[in-house]
């Protein structure tokens, strides 16, 4: 498939991406002889579909067919090899900033995405945004980095969701999280509980009582610059999926995306 003949897209993981990344997605060997298509070419294809926001059955013929493609991607998903890279990277970026390897504060926040006939059967109505979808809830470090993700229908509470993004935040960074910062929308005493089960103390931050025009809250702004990466990637734009699991999955992929050129660009620049 990767032939001379092949221009590639922007889309195309680098040579120095492809290196780091490969060890992660090896489910089997890289020479198994049932394999027809190159594995660096299905992740490529993966990534066009996320980034390009294509419909699975419109792959370009230069790329290996969509079954291919979708089929490798939710034996991925399934394996949790993303969730595994964007941990390890997560790390890896605090130390190459000077860091430490894991956070003491996050982030958390949602944002609804509007729904569409594939994912119309889950969806429910957020009263506060005025749109039926779904609800995406994030935990970020102080760098806007991921940590957990949970899926939910657009009807369900923010406060509702913090005890499963605080384990899993403590799952992941190894219970070394103390605080988290978080909008009005989690005030009360059940939101501050459900963290304080974890080991994590809440920390709102509060609009200004006079504003005018857009304000940028300490610390707050850092998961909207998070959501505003995952925006950038068209398959993200809505709720496309059929499968909570897949949306969930696409989240990972696109911040495995951004969180691996953060880390190769300066190494290979130097």
């Amino acid at each position: 498939m990767r032939g001379a003949d092949r221009r590639g897209y922007l889309t195309d993981v680098t040579d120095e991406e492809w290196s780091f990344v490969l060890p992660y997605l090896l489910l089997s060997r890289e020479d198994n002889q049932s394999r027809v298509y190159a594995l660096r070419d299905v992740f490529n294809a993966v990534r066009y579909v996320v980034k390009g926001g294509n419909q699975w059955r419109l792959m370009p013929n230069d790329l290996p067919p969509w079954r291919v493609a979708y089929q490798q991607m939710r034996r991925w998903m399934e394996a949790g090899v993303f969730e595994l890279l964007v941990a390890d990277v997560q790390s890896l970026l605090r130390e190459l900033g000077g860091r430490k390897g894991q956070p003491t504060a996050v982030c958390i926040d949602s944002r609804t995405l509007q729904s569409t006939p594939e994912s119309g059967a889950r969806a429910g109505y957020d009263g506060a945004k005025r749109r039926k979808g779904s609800k995406v809830h994030i935990a970020v470090d102080t760098l806007g980095h991921l940590l957990a993700l949970k899926v939910t229908a657009a009807s369900e509470g923010d406060r509702e969701q913090v005890a499963a993004l605080a384990e899993e935040v403590q799952h992941v960074t190894g219970n070394t999280v103390e605080i988290a910062y978080v909008d009005q929308g989690y005030t009360g005493p059940n939101a501050a509980q459900a963290a304080e089960q974890h080991g994590i103390q809440l920390s709102v931050v509060k609009h200004p009582m006079a504003k005018r025009g857009f304000v940028l809250l300490p610390k707050r702004w850092v998961v909207e610059r998070s959501f505003a990466w995952a925006a950038r990637f068209r398959r993200l734009a809505r709720d496309y999926e059929r499968l909570d699991t897949s949306l969930k999955g696409f989240h990972y992929i696109a911040f495995a995306c951004i969180m691996i050129a953060r880390f190769i660009t300066p190494i290979t620049q130097r």
